[in-house]
């Protein structure tokens, strides 16, 4: 039987803590256009990194999805298990950092799943010891916006260069090409084009398809690769044997079968740390934005903010994907895309979504089965893995791009910007941090550490404000 909830309260569910654990059918409810939806994106964009598990970490193909199912029980724990009311989603302006590091750092697959544990258990301490002191904001407001640019900027330029990267097994670009660049120009065309947005505005069948996410890529995909030949589809029937994959995902990946991080790994993964950090505050700020801007039209339900408790939720469920299933980077706060849909929907009333935590659980657990384990589901998305994963990086590389740029406005500051963003582009963490802080000290001077910049960026704003403003 479904909780009710009174006028003007939180969503309710089982507290325990300083979390609220809410239960499917019991406390949200199905909501049929997000489970549609999720089938369709959450699904191929959820697998998209099986590609550089089976080509780069020696999984098979099974144990990848295995680990990926692993990845989506973990994410889904954030609002159900843990109570925030944001959908969360990949670390993903982090992935190219990760990948140089993790393949750059390890000769085998056992030391690169021990970086990546190492990397998790890094970022799981920094978060809970962020959240329990409340110390987050604090340490963000010291980082200034020239360090915060070159990080953002150094992930796009790392995204773009493992797109294009020639010696990539898992890149799409060399498997499938002709599918791939005509994927990635639909993508960017729907999502970044002006003209195109400014036909929508007015065309609401050209604003339906936008909507579909990377739905219409993969389609177009899809068919350019069986016309040119470039994919075959080997769609196989049954379900996927979870317990025998899951038996051999472990021995081959975590770190209670390979052994654990020595204490050198721990120290080189560090500085990526600290620099996720900040990609991550950022991911906390604009799901707080988000909120604040669409809360005054629905009163009706509370949405509990709670920036601690969103610290020590994620560095929760770092700590227990590095033990189970490592693969740093899956643990986000926010899918930027998925929160500005449910809010979307969420505003127009309560006759539309009784809650918010009706559409987010929608994307993540009605479809749970669908996705991961019926094989024809599975297998059927196989060839489009590749494409996945080439679309996410160039949406991210060209939205931190984009963000990157407006983040400082001095000539001087976004030189020493664009340098700091190539050395953590092309060199180890540490060697990044420390290029990067020598070049803002030489060329910007120590003036700009003492600066405070706490004030989410104008583009988070306007990003945030946009979910209320076509309502």
């Amino acid at each position: 039987m479904l909780s009710k909830r009174r006028e003007g309260d939180v969503q309710p569910g089982i507290k325990w803590g300083p979390f609220v654990f809410r239960i499917p059918f019991v406390h949200m409810r199905f909501a049929l256009p997000e489970f549609l939806q999720g089938i369709c994106v959450a699904g191929a964009t959820g697998l998209a990194l099986v590609p550089v598990m089976t080509a780069s970490f020696g999984l098979s193909f099974e144990e990848a999805v295995t680990m990926a199912m692993f990845h989506t029980m973990l994410i889904s724990a954030g609002w159900m298990i843990f109570g925030d009311p944001l959908a969360p989603g990949w670390l993903t302006p982090a992935l190219p950092f990760i990948f140089a590091f993790v393949l750059g750092g390890g000769n085998t697959p056992e030391e690169q799943f021990q970086l990546m544990t190492a990397l998790s258990l890094n970022f799981a301490a920094l978060l809970i010891f962020l959240g329990i002191t409340g110390l987050g904001a604090k340490l963000v407001a010291w980082v200034p916006n020239v360090l915060k640019g070159g990080i953002i900027l150094g992930a796009a330029v790392a995204a773009f260069l493992r797109i294009f990267d020639p010696n990539d097994a898992a890149s799409a670009l060399n498997s499938t090409p002709i599918a791939a660049i005509a994927a990635l120009a639909l993508c960017m065309f729907l999502t970044f084009s002006k003209p195109f947005q400014r036909q929508a505005a007015q065309m609401p069948i050209l604003a339906k398809i936008a909507g579909l996410g990377l739905l219409p890529a993969f389609v177009v995909a899809g068919v350019v690769g069986l016309i040119t030949g470039e994919m075959q589809f080997n769609i196989q029937s049954g379900l996927l044997d979870v317990p025998t994959h899951a038996a051999s995902m472990w021995e081959k990946a975590s770190p209670m079968s390979i052994g654990w991080p020595d204490a050198t790994m721990f120290l080189n993964a560090l500085p990526l740390a600290f620099i996720t950090y900040i990609l991550f505050f950022g991911d906390v700020v604009t799901g707080n934005e988000m909120i604040k801007n669409s809360q005054p039209l629905r009163p009706d339900e509370k949405l509990d903010v709670n920036s601690n408790r969103t610290h020590m939720a994620t560095g929760i469920r770092n700590a227990a994907m590095a033990v189970v299933a490592p693969f740093f980077g899956t643990q986000g706060v926010l899918w930027t895309g998925i929160q500005v849909i449910v809010l979307k929907r969420w505003v127009t009333g309560r006759d539309k979504m009784d809650s918010i935590f009706d559409g987010i659980s929608a994307y993540y657990v009605y479809g749970f089965p669908v996705l991961f384990i019926v094989l024809p589901i599975v297998t059927m998305l196989q060839p489009l893995l590749p494409i996945a994963l080439a679309v996410t990086l160039l949406l991210t590389g060209f939205a931190c791009a984009t963000l990157a740029l407006t983040t400082v406005t001095d000539s001087t500051e976004r030189g020493a910007m664009v340098l700091t963003a190539i050395a953590f582009s092309l060199f180890d963490p540490w060697t990044g941090l420390l290029a990067g802080l020598a070049t803002i000290l030489v060329v910007v001077g120590p003036r700009v550490f003492m600066q405070k910049t706490s004030e989410p960026d104008p583009e988070i704003k306007a990003a945030a404000a946009e979910t209320v403003e076509d309502n």
